[in-house]
């Protein structure tokens, strides 16, 4: 049955029958429950009164799904120290499946005098599908080291990995689809961001002037981000860092070098070339090479069509991405192609993209004073993200980044010249965010317009496509200069909660 946490009340169910369900939270993996081996007493649950029961329960026990629950309390009444954190359990259980419907409640605060806050939910007949089944297409860049230096410990330990498993298996419940992973040290310069992007992959060269690649972190790593559910594709920056200077291991200098090579010269060739090659071969050892895409990260047309070159050589089946703006050039040749959200794709290229299955979406940065995702953004522009992907066609969104954490981010949002909170969407803990969740409901939002958008069409209903349209055609960055994304986020949930 449904599990929910909620304020650190664990409510559990329970009934008669065995039904397959899922459960979300915020920073949560979904799953499927499966079937209950063992048979309910038929008399025992033909003898509860009511439809619908829930108590207060120890929460010393555990509470077979299939008995009936020997509890009766509508109170709880417990002692604590100050700082201390409390829980305890509230059990439903039901002889009969609960339907969608109207559900009330209240939460009473007692501050010196009593407050009481009423809630209502409805719950429509329709079903959301579990995150890892979101079509939404979202990219939240990640950076491991932050999570290392804000707890103190050693990058690559054990405890290193065992602190970032709850940050990555929150993203994961975002509907993350990628990787991110970095195959050259600083892919974007030294002074980017307050914390350093380290190589996953330790490149060597030798005495002799051979190369020697070290994939030990990289494999681990990306294994380690499998296992919490991001696991479609591997984007790997980058093969053009912002300053074109590559870092490397001399061995004949016993230090690392950083040499500048521009994209199609033949120093970029022949530093880049033998790493490409041995990398392949590797990607396909682990059977990971047909989701692995070598990233680019605002470069211009010419520097990608240099790495295309390069990576065609090697092998033909080497796939690129590139987050920028838009070249309608080389369009159709880069697999994984995010734009600018001020950008358009051609709308014959959009529709090749599309019936290709190539991933296609759109991006916000620092530049954009609306929509963004800064900690000063009104918190609906993050909602509006997921309806403009809709309305314009788009699979989803990417944003640089996650978790870039500036030196002291829980007091103060800002770095250097980025708008505050412009270099990560939640905070150390894990802590989510206001605008990480409201990003959440935007890509759920999307998710439900593609079911509705379905479901018309399957049923060959035109007025309604027609007026769902509509309803999108108001998310327009021309619109949202002059309406609150609230505003405008507000009618469009109007239109399918009539659904």
């Amino acid at each position: 049955m449904r599990k929910l946490l909620f304020f650190a009340i664990l409510l559990s169910g329970c009934s008669a029958a065995t039904q397959d369900m899922s459960y979300s939270l915020p920073g949560k993996t979904f799953y499927d429950e499966l079937p209950n081996p063992v048979t309910a007493n038929i008399t025992q649950w033909s003898a509860v009164r009511s439809d619908v029961n829930v108590s207060f329960a120890s929460d010393n026990v555990r509470y077979p799904k299939e008995q009936v629950p020997l509890v009766s309390s509508d109170e709880w009444a417990t002692m604590a120290w100050k700082g201390k954190k409390i829980h305890t359990q509230i059990l439903v259980w039901t002889k009969k499946d609960i339907p969608a419907g109207k559900y009330t409640g209240s939460v009473t605060v007692n501050a010196g005098e009593e407050f009481v806050l009423r809630i209502s939910l409805d719950v429509a007949v329709h079903i959301l599908p579990s995150s890892s089944e979101w079509k939404f297409d979202l990219d939240l860049w990640q950076n491991p080291d932050p999570v290392a230096k804000v707890h103190g410990v050693e990058l690559w330990s054990d405890e290193h990995y065992r602190l970032m498993r709850p940050y990555y298996e929150m993203l994961a419940g975002a509907g993350q689809k990628s990787i991110t992973a970095f195959i050259i040290d600083q892919p974007w310069g030294p002074d980017i961001i307050y914390h350093r992007n380290p190589t996953f992959i330790k490149w060597s060269r030798k005495k002799d002037g051979s190369w020697s690649y070290d994939y030990t972190v990289f494999d681990k790593y990306v294994e380690f981000v499998m296992s919490c559910g991001i696991d479609q594709r591997i984007n790997c920056y980058s093969m053009i860092t912002w300053d074109l200077n590559f870092i490397y291991f001399d061995e004949a200098k016993g230090d690392t070098v950083s040499v500048f090579a521009k994209p199609g010269s033949q120093a970029y060739n022949e530093l880049w070339e033998p790493m490409i090659s041995n990398f392949t071969n590797h990607l396909k050892s682990k059977g990971w090479f047909e989701k692995t895409t070598i990233a680019m990260d605002e470069r211009d047309m010419e520097g990608m069509i240099a790495v295309m070159a390069l990576l065609k050589r090697v092998d033909t089946e080497w796939k690129t991405a590139l987050a920028g703006g838009y070249h309608r050039e080389i369009a159709m040749d880069i697999y994984d192609y995010c734009i600018i959200i001020h950008d358009k794709f051609d709308e014959d290229i959009l529709e090749a993209r599309r019936a290709a299955g190539l991933p296609t979406t759109f991006y916000t940065a620092c530049g954009e004073r609306r929509p963004n995702a800064f900690t000063f953004s009104p918190p609906a522009e993050n909602v509006w993200i997921g309806w403009y992907a809709a309305a314009e066609g788009f699979t989803g969104y990417l944003r640089w980044a996650y978790n870039n954490w500036t030196e002291d981010v829980l007091r103060d949002t800002r770095y250097k010249t980025w708008p505050a909170g412009d270099c990560y969407q939640i905070y150390p803990g894990p802590r989510t965010s206001i605008r990480f969740e409201k990003l959440i409901e935007g890509i759920q939002d999307f998710e439900k317009i593609r079911i509705l958008r379905n479901k018309f069409s399957s049923e060959g209903d035109i007025v309604k496509l027609d007026e769902l349209n509509i309803v999108l055609s108001n998310f327009t960055q021309e619109n949202l200069e002059n309406i609150p994304a609230a505003e405008i986020v507000k009618k469009g949930k109007e239109f399918i909660n009539r659904f």
